[in-house]
């Protein structure tokens, strides 16, 4: 557990002696010098990394380091070398970023790919106690089932291509996530946490999708206008997404899960909106009226929010 304290005002205030003050003093003093001394070796171990790759511009050689960065970090994690936590942490950040990306380049984006990288991001975030990898791997996992995220000039896209799927498969995951950091050592629940968050939101990407084009399932697409070539229909979607937000914000609300209320009202929002403006187009009076209706939810969340932190 990290303290921050003031210790110039704690002995102004006569609060602790100056004896206590030079000997907190001390310990601040090596902590920083051993901070700045990691942060140091770790941006040294990217400038090498970069100039390799620059050198032997390869899948293979981004997966040969990446490992080689990632049993590097395992190996300090392993013989707890207190002072090399941040410089740990860098190689298993680093280590499994770069290979995982030399490995879906070198299995061309395939579902194979998208699983190995998803092991390897969870096994980093264990030994890294990384949140950021184990987003990474729910997101790596989610393109098993077509989820993806693109851009062209001045264009950003969303893709879930099987909805039922990422709905059904994140669900099942974020409740039993959920349930598993009731039983793991309690340094490792945040990851569990995090898993189950991400997988969420997904759930929620799926929806938000499904309540557009519906689910064609396992046919291929010809047509991607909206209602077209679907075996669930949008309306499905749209009623048990509503349903959805509903019953588990109730739920969450009862058990003071202010950041999973907080995801679900934006969502509500977004789904509100998506369906109100598909319906009805966009025209002063709707503008007008959508207008209040986002002043109303804003005032909602922060009404919720003060009273979950009073």
């Amino acid at each position: 557990m990290k303290i921050v304290l003031d210790i110039d005002k704690l002995l102004l205030e006569g609060r602790i002696t100056r004896e206590e003050y030079e000997r907190l003093k001390k310990f601040a003093s090596e902590e920083t010098g051993s901070l700045a001394l990691n942060i140091l070796i770790g941006f040294g171990v990217i400038a090498v990394v970069l100039g390799a790759l620059a050198l032997l511009p390869s899948s293979v050689t981004a997966i040969a380091i990446g490992i080689a960065l990632l049993l590097a970090g395992i190996f300090l994690r392993i013989n707890r070398f207190r002072d090399w936590k941040v410089l740990r942490a860098i190689l298993l950040l680093v280590g499994a970023i770069l290979a995982s990306g030399g490995i879906l380049a070198l299995t061309e984006g395939s579902i194979l790919g998208y699983l190995l990288t998803t092991i390897l991001c969870l096994i980093g975030s264990v030994y890294a106690q990384s949140n950021l990898l184990v987003i990474i791997a729910t997101l790596s996992l989610s393109a098993t089932v077509g989820a993806m995220t693109g851009y062209m000039h001045a264009v950003y896209f969303l893709s879930v291509r099987q909805p039922t799927l990422t709905i059904l498969l994140f669900s099942l995951l974020s409740w039993g996530s959920y349930q598993l950091s009731f039983r793991i050592p309690r340094k490792y629940q945040p990851l569990t946490i995090t898993f189950s968050r991400t997988s969420i939101f997904l759930v929620n990407l799926g929806f938000w999708v499904g309540s557009l084009w519906g689910d064609s399932l396992w046919r291929l697409r010809t047509n991607w206008s909206f209602r077209s070539g679907e075996m669930i229909p949008d309306w499905i979607f749209v009623v048990s997404w509503a349903l959805g937000i509903l019953i588990v914000g109730i739920w969450a609300a009862k058990q003071g899960k202010r950041w999973v209320v907080n995801l679900l009202m934006v969502f509500g929002a977004i789904h509100f909106y998506t369906q109100y403006f598909e319906r009805l187009g966009a025209s002063p009076m709707s503008l007008l009226f959508a207008g209040f209706i986002a002043l109303g939810i804003v005032i909602a969340v922060d009404k919720f929010n003060r009273e979950l932190l009073s």
